[in-house]
């Protein structure tokens, strides 16, 4: 696989939406998907017992073991996984995995590698699930979904393995949360409709994003839950939301500050709001403090209703060098 994705229970960067497989009615496909009774039963059991032993790998931190069972492309790339490991090793060791999807993706035959499509279960079935997969070499993969339910935070980690010599290699280790403070993505979506219905649609649209996040254990599946709730928060997106192409212009504090990202992000038990924002110098920690401050209170000032839905702003200032200095403020601190 050229691109391997490792995402970390604490990520630092935006959440993002992809809406996935836009034409379930489309059945050519070059590349197959088996699962559940069309999956053969000894397949089935070799990849599932490969993921279980990499699970394993896991929970007790052998980042060695996990790296020598990799594929030569993860293998020789593998920072992002060895740090994902370690940051959700006490997660992922509160409890037992519970297998919740096996899939067999056949890609011999794919000629096109920017996107390999695969389409599982019976076209219009509550229970079919896609995958569209970036820069995919031709083989044959499998996609195994384990939930693990501990005491405190359920957490869901998907693999991606690959056959190589009659031996299924980690490929792809994505380990994701399930639940936020003890709220689940169900919870996240009846707050996002709450939100929606008395138009305080930022707030909406942060918690569908929430909710799907919490949801969907990996950014490139699909499944009618997912469509929904996708197709759903698009009529909640706010018509303002910055981007680093589209900065949003923020009067505070005398300055005119150019924000690049608004992202709910969870810290702890809590969920946040992470604003991003260019700035000249952010090495200058005295000065960027200051900032950050005046970014936090001109955001919560601008948009008074993220008061109802976050329990902190955390600014980031940024600038062209790639330093960046970040402050957290509570949101009863936030006057």
């Amino acid at each position: 696989m050229n691109a391997i994705l490792a995402v970390s229970r604490r990520a630092s960067y935006p959440i993002l939406i992809f809406l996935l497989m836009a034409s379930w009615s489309s059945q050519a496909y070059a590349q197959t998907c088996d699962s559940g009774a069309d999956l053969n039963p000894a397949t089935k059991s070799a990849i599932e017992a490969a993921a279980q032993r990499y699970f394993a790998m896991s929970a007790q931190g052998d980042v060695a073991g996990l790296k020598s069972s990799a594929i030569p492309a993860v293998a020789g790339n593998f920072a992002g996984i060895e740090q994902a490991v370690v940051d959700n090793k006490k997660y992922l060791a509160e409890g037992q995995p519970t297998v919740a999807g096996t899939y067999l993706l056949d890609a011999s035959q794919l000629k096109d590698t920017q996107r390999a499509d695969f389409y599982c279960g019976i076209y219009n079935s509550p229970q079919r699930v896609g995958f569209s997969i970036p820069n995919l070499p031709a083989g044959r993969y499998a996609v195994v979904i384990q939930r693990i339910s501990g005491d405190k935070d359920p957490v869901t980690l998907t693999m991606i393995l690959q056959e190589m010599a009659g031996t299924w290699k980690l490929a792809g280790y994505y380990p994701r949360l399930s639940a936020i403070g003890g709220h689940d993505g169900d919870w996240y979506l009846t707050q996002a409709r709450q939100y929606k219905s008395k138009n305080q649609l930022h707030d909406a649209w942060f918690y569908y994003l929430t909710a799907w996040d919490l949801l969907a254990p990996v950014n490139f599946m699909s499944n009618p839950q997912l469509d929904k709730i996708a197709q759903e928060m698009e009529t909640a997106r706010p018509a303002d939301l910055p981007s680093a192409q589209s900065p949003m212009n923020l009067s505070a504090n005398g300055k005119v500050f150019k924000i690049t990202e608004l992202a709910p992000v969870p810290v702890g038990d809590d969920l946040n709001l992470r604003v991003r924002y260019e700035t000249a110098d952010a090495s200058n920690s005295a000065l960027a403090y200051q900032d950050n401050m005046a970014v936090i209170k001109g955001m919560v000032a601008k948009y008074p209703e993220l008061r109802e839905a976050f329990n902190a702003v955390i600014a980031r200032a940024v600038d062209s060098s790639g330093h960046e200095y970040g402050s957290l403020l509570a949101m009863k601190d936030v006057k």
